[in-house]
C-alpha cells in the first residue's frame, strides 16, 4: 500500500503537470500523511539537507565549466581536430561527432551541454555534406548519451552522494564503458552510412591536422589534469570540478580570447540557473528519499526481488529493465534520487559490487534521455537543429538500440567494467 501510495501521487502530480520537484514534494507530503509523521518542519530540514551537501558542490562548477567552454572555444577547438583526423573519410562527419563527443564529454560531463554543442556545430556541415538529417539528428541525439558516462559525469556524482559511493572510483571505472558505447555508436553508423551518397570534406593536409592538434591541446589537457589528479588523490572530485571550471576560464579568457569580460555574467547567470533547477530537484528528492527509508520500502522491493537474488546477473537485469521502463518517463536525475535508495539495499544483499551497478545504473539513465516521449536529448537537439521530436526520435532509434546492446553486454559479463576499474584505480 505504501509503495502504491508514493508512485500513485507522484505519477497524477505529474499527470497534472506539475514540475517533477513540486510532484516528488507533493509524493512526499502524501507519503508522510500516509505514516501519520506530517510535519512541516521535518520536510523543511530535509529539503534544506538535501542540497547541503560538500560533494553536490561539483554539481554547479562541472555546468560553469560547460558553459564556459562551449562560449570560449574550447568545444569548437574539439571538433575541428576531430574533423581534421577523420572528416574526409566516407561518413566521416559522423565519425568526427562520435569522437568529438567523447572528448566533449571528457570536459564537462554534462549532457545537454555537449548535445546542443554538437548540434550547432556539426548538424548543419552534415546536411550539407548529403546526409540524411534525420540520421545525423539521431546521432548527435546518441551522443549525447556519452556525456553523463565519461568522466567528468554529474550523474555519477549525483549517485556517489545518494548512494554514499565513492565518486572516484566510479569516475574511473566508467572510462571503458563510456569508450565502449562510442565504439557501438561509430559501428552503427558505419553499418548505415554505407549506402549514402555523399561528398566528405577533402583531406586535411598535415600542416593542419597539427595546427588543429595544438589548437585544441589546451582542451585537451583538461581531461588529463582531472583524471591524473584524481588517479593520484591530488584532489577530491569536487576540486576536480573546480579546476576544470577555473582552468576552462583561464584557457577562454586569457589564451583563447574568445571570452570576454563582457560575456562573463551571462555565463556566470546561465549555468546559475541551470544549476539552481538541478539542486532544487535534489533537495525535494532527498524528503521522498528519507520517507522511502522511513516507510522500510527498500526491505519490501527486497522481498519482491528475492527469487532473482541467486543469480546477480539475473538481478542486473531485471533491475535494468525496470529502470529502461521509468527512463521512458522520468529524467536522468530524479530517476536517480528516487531508485537509487531503494535498489542500493538490494544491490548489498545479493552481494553486488556497488561501483560496478553504480556505472551501469548511470549508463541506463543515459540512454533514458534519447527514450521518448520524454527524451531531454531528443528535445535539445530538435530545438537546435530545428527540426521535428518524431524525426529525431526515428533517427536515434537504431544507435539507442546499439547502446542498449552494450549495457546488457554489460550485465552479462561484468568484468568489462570490474576488471578496467581496477586496472585504473590501482
Amino acid at each position: 500500500m505504501t509503495i502504491l501510495i508514493f508512485i500513485g501521487s507522484l505519477l497524477l502530480a505529474m499527470a497534472l503537470g506539475i514540475p517533477i520537484a513540486f510532484a516528488l514534494l507533493s509524493s512526499g507530503v502524501a507519503l508522510m500523511w500516509h505514516l501519520d509523521l506530517f510535519d512541516a518542519q521535518i520536510l523543511a530540514q530535509n529539503l534544506l539537507g538535501g542540497a547541503d551537501s560538500f560533494p553536490l558542490l561539483a554539481v554547479p562548477f562541472f555546468m560553469l565549466a560547460g558553459e564556459v567552454m562551449n562560449v570560449g572555444g574550447l568545444s569548437r577547438r574539439i571538433v575541428d581536430l576531430a574533423l581534421a583526423l577523420v572528416g574526409h573519410v566516407k561518413g566521416g562527419l559522423g565519425y568526427v561527432t562520435i569522437m568529438a563527443g567523447c572528448l566533449l564529454s571528457a570536459l564537462s560531463g554534462s549532457a545537454v551541454a555537449d548535445a546542443a554543442a554538437l548540434t550547432a556545430l556539426l548538424l548543419p556541415m552534415m546536411v550539407k555534406a548529403g546526409h540524411n538529417k534525420v540520421r545525423a539528428g539521431g546521432l548527435i541525439a546518441s551522443v549525447g548519451v556519452i556525456g553523463p558516462v565519461i568522466p567528468p559525469s554529474i550523474g555519477l556524482v549525483i549517485f556517489g552522494v545518494a548512494a554514499n559511493v565513492s565518486i572516484s572510483k566510479l569516475f574511473l571505472a566508467a572510462i571503458v564503458p563510456g569508450v565502449l558505447i562510442g565504439g557501438a555508436l561509430w559501428i552503427t553508423w558505419a553499418w548505415l552510412v554505407r549506402r549514402e551518397d555523399i561528398m566528405p570534406p577533402p583531406r586535411k593536409s598535415s600542416a593542419e591536422i597539427m595546427k588543429a592538434f595544438r589548437e585544441a591541446t589546451w582542451a585537451l589537457l583538461l581531461p588529463v589534469i582531472i583524471l591524473v589528479g584524481l588517479r593520484m588523490g591530488v584532489f577530491t572530485p569536487t576540486e576536480a570540478a573546480v579546476v576544470a571550471a577555473v582552468y576552462a576560464l583561464f584557457v577562454s579568457t586569457v589564451i583563447y580570447g574568445e571570452l570576454k569580460l563582457s560575456q562573463l555574467y551571462g555565463v556566470f547567470v546561465s549555468s546559475a540557473k541551470t544549476s539552481a533547477v538541478v539542486m532544487f530537484l535534489i533537495a525535494a528528492a532527498m524528503v521522498s528519499a528519507w520517507l522511502i527509508t522511513v516507510a522500510n520500502l527498500p526491505a519490501t522491493v527486497v522481498g519482491l526481488l528475492q527469487p532473482f537474488m541467486d543469480s546477480p546477473i539475473l538481478l542486473m537485469a531485471a533491475i535494468m529493465v525496470l529502470v529502461m521502463l521509468v527512463g521512458t518517463a522520468m529524467d536522468m536525475t530524479p530517476t536517480i534520487l528516487i531508485l537509487t535508495p531503494v535498489l542500493m539495499p538490494v544491490i548489498k544483499a545479493a552481494g553486488i559490487d556497488p561501483v560496478y551497478f553504480g556505472v551501469l545504473f548511470i549508463i541506463n539513465n543515459s540512454i533514458g534521455l534519447v527514450t521518448p516521449p520524454v527524451g531531454t536529448m531528443l528535445n535539445v537537439v530538435a530545438g537546435v537543429g530545428r527540426m521535428s521530436m518524431d524525426d529525431v526520435t526515428k533517427g536515434v532509434i537504431p544507435f539507442m538500440l546499439a547502446e542498449f546492446a552494450v549495457m546488457f553486454l554489460m550485465v552479462a559479463f561484468p568484468a568489462l567494467v570490474t576488471v578496467p576499474a581496477r586496472w585504473f584505480s590501482g
